[in-house]
């Protein structure tokens, strides 16, 4: 199990791309990924703060684990304005809590909200524009748009 944010997905691609360890693909330091047998991911951990996409495959070297993850990198800065956290799982024999909870069977996508419930499962590469719609529909998604503009609008009138 790989834990990433938004940002990590860059270092994800750089090492994908030949290189050895993310100093030597010139990410910095704050972008990391930590792999689950050195850090337990437990959504707990995310409730009412992020909102976790995990996805899962059977190897990285699926074609369709791959194509997610070149989705989800095109479009990074909408998935941090939406609070998304990317977990990647592809080692099946690890049976990790994840794994155990969603029971995934090969490559799937998992959309969970803050509220810490599943939200979307996809058994195919699904785009972030797709991912983002749904988000934004959730009740909580909506709750924060309207602080948001709440908020614009007190600075404006200020």
């Amino acid at each position: 199990m790989k834990y990433a944010t938004a940002f990590v997905l860059t270092a994800f691609f750089a090492a994908a791309a030949g290189a050895q360890t993310t100093e030597e693909a010139g990410v910095e330091a704050a972008m990391e990924v930590v792999p689950m047998d050195e850090v337990e991911v437990n959504l707990n951990d995310f409730l009412w703060t992020k909102r976790p996409v995990v996805v899962f495959a059977d190897t990285d070297a699926d074609p369709r684990f791959q194509r997610q993850m070149e989705l989800l990198s095109e479009r990074l800065p909408e998935l941090e304005a939406r609070d998304v956290v990317i977990l990647t799982d592809t080692d099946p024999s690890s049976l990790s809590p994840l794994r155990k909870k969603l029971r995934p069977r090969g490559f799937m996508l998992v959309l969970i909200g803050k509220d810490g419930g599943v939200k979307l499962r996809k058994p195919f590469p699904w785009d972030v524009r797709e991912i983002s719609r749904s988000i934004d529909k959730m009740p909580l998604r909506l709750q924060e748009l309207r602080d948001q503009r709440a908020a614009q609008d007190a600075e404006l009138n200020d």
